[in-house]
């Protein structure tokens, strides 16, 4: 399992529409991500209501995580890495 830790910079931290955005980038990537933080049990990264009711909020530190699934091993370090760089934004961007 390929894991990522990463601080959450949007100003909001990963509400409303950084929610959203982050959220949509998890299932454009067909995998089954998860975020967790300190003292918090992993929910599922495709699911908006799970990410917006876990309060990651600005500055928290949050790891990303994939579940066991069947893709190719550089695949899922890259699309963590890349929902990780998303993480490091204002996530105001959709791509």
């Amino acid at each position: 399992m390929y894991t990522r830790k990463i601080t959450v910079a949007a100003s909001v931290g990963l509400h409303a529409r950084p929610a959203a955005v982050f959220v949509r980038a998890v299932n454009r990537t067909g995998l089954p991500i998860t975020l967790s933080k300190e003292g918090m049990e992993a929910i599922d990264g495709r699911s908006l209501l799970a990410v917006m009711s876990a309060d990651f909020q600005h500055g928290t530190e949050v790891e990303l995580a994939v579940g066991p699934c069947d893709a190719d091993g550089d695949a899922v370090r890259a699309a963590v890495d890349h929902l990780a760089e998303l993480l490091a934004t204002d996530l105001t961007d959709p791509s």
